[in-house]
């Protein structure tokens, strides 16, 4: 069946749901020579169990490794060899696996990415490579301190469960896999029904169906298995931690709120006026006025059912307690007073001309195609969150202030040189 919404920007976007359940979106662009294919899988870290927790991320990697039909080196030839790329990446909640190319070879990308989501070989002697592989990644964001104190304050927040988690996994369970583990993980989570088809570009939506369909047809359907524990209450917390560095590293925040949440755009808003780049009140105050760190930014990512808040600065450890005031003082203005009018127009459009610049991609266009359909089961238009940002007044954000930075509910997280 195949629907396609008439408004301005949906005029061009187009949805189709297989008999077997999946899912395929396009949006098509007829000033660009280019596609963007993304074949998405509505599963991450948060549906794994402990000790299973890697097992995303590490089938991810494999999925290169080689197929029934092609080599490793051929995949990674398939899409270069015509000036294009393969690519994938792993999140809390979905895995994409992706190809930019040519218009004119949208075949190739489909035919690659399906072959590699379908017939994966996993070849042992690979498997232990990349255990080491991704064990010396794990080692690389150890070694950053702003990525390590990101994981722990993440960790914090989620305690007791998989959101908590990095996507890496732990040492442990990924040198622990075997073969039959990735197997039985796509068995259970890469079924028609939580697989995702998104192209932008220039490409015609009947040509995707007809390709789609031609290698994923005969997938019979099969209930996912959902490994989804429910959320655990959120307590604030504390957590000093050290390593040999030379910065001070601080991450004070909270849990967030969902994708769908009626406060979302009062919080983006805040969020900008607060941390968002070069002009905000952290980075006009604590770096310019006082020269107290070199980074400050605030941070806001957004789940299916929660969401991760925070901000982050890296300091001199004698600027700690200065920063903190600095930062709690900001956070007080934003309850105590409502945002100026210029500067609430300003951080408005700030916001919307990223998601304008944005659209200048084609794999953003497919990014937002994808995560449009698995998170609002719909095409969310330009229009829509452009009128969104709009309708919020000054008011509004300081009512949301005054419950969302109640200092009782922040937690923190601080990473110290070591002695």
């Amino acid at each position: 069946m195949s629907s396609t919404q008439n408004m301005k920007e949906i005029d061009f976007v187009n949805k189709t749901t297989l008999e077997n359940g999946l899912k395929i979106v396009t949006e098509h662009v007829d000033s660009v020579k280019s596609v963007a294919v993304g074949i998405w899988a509505k599963t991450g870290s948060r549906n794994e169990t402990h000790n299973m927790a890697g097992v995303t991320h590490f089938l991810e990697h494999m999925l290169f490794k080689g197929t029934d039909n092609r080599s490793s080196l051929d995949i990674a030839m398939s899409m270069e060899s015509v000036g294009g790329y393969l690519n994938a990446f792993t999140s809390s909640e979905y895995t994409c696996y992706y190809s930019r190319c040519l218009n004119t070879q949208l075949e190739r990308a489909l035919d690659v990415l399906s072959d590699m989501v379908l017939h994966p070989s996993f070849p042992e002697d690979e498997i232990e490579k990349e255990k080491k592989v991704v064990i010396e990644e794990m080692k690389m964001y150890r070694d950053s301190p702003n990525d390590y104190l990101f994981e722990q304050f993440s960790g914090q927040v989620f305690k007791g469960h998989p959101l908590g988690n990095s996507t890496l996994g732990f040492e442990d369970t990924v040198s622990a896999f075997e073969r039959q583990d990735l197997y039985d993980y796509m068995d259970e989570r890469y079924q028609p029904d939580n697989l995702l088809v998104s192209v932008a570009g220039n490409v015609d939506h009947d040509r995707v169906v007809e390709l789609v369909q031609d290698y994923f047809s005969e997938v019979e359907p099969k209930n996912t298995v959902d490994e989804n524990p429910p959320l655990p209450d959120y307590e604030a917390g504390y957590l000093e931690l050290t390593k040999p560095i030379e910065q001070t590293h601080l991450i004070t925040g909270r849990r967030g709120l969902h994708y769908d949440h009626d406060d979302k755009f009062r919080l983006l808003l805040a969020n900008t006026v607060l941390g968002g780049g070069m002009s905000s009140r952290l980075h006009q105050n604590v770096r310019e006025k006082y020269g107290y760190c070199y980074t400050i930014t605030s941070f806001n990512q957004s789940y299916s059912d929660t969401g991760l808040y925070g901000i982050y600065v890296g300091t001199d450890k004698d600027y700690v307690d200065h920063v903190r005031e600095l930062i709690e003082a900001e956070l007080d203005k934003l309850k105590q007073d409502p945002i100026p009018q210029k500067e609430l127009s300003e951080a408005k459009a700030q916001l919307k001309g990223k998601l304008m610049l944005s659209v200048e991609s084609m794999s953003n266009r497919m990014s937002r195609l994808a995560k449009s359909e698995i998170y609002f089961d719909r095409f969310v238009t330009l229009d829509e969150l452009q009128e969104k940002i709009d309708a919020v007044e000054a008011d509004q954000v300081q009512d949301f202030a005054q419950d969302f930075f109640d200092n009782n509910l922040f937690s923190e997280a601080l990473l110290l040189p070591e002695v």
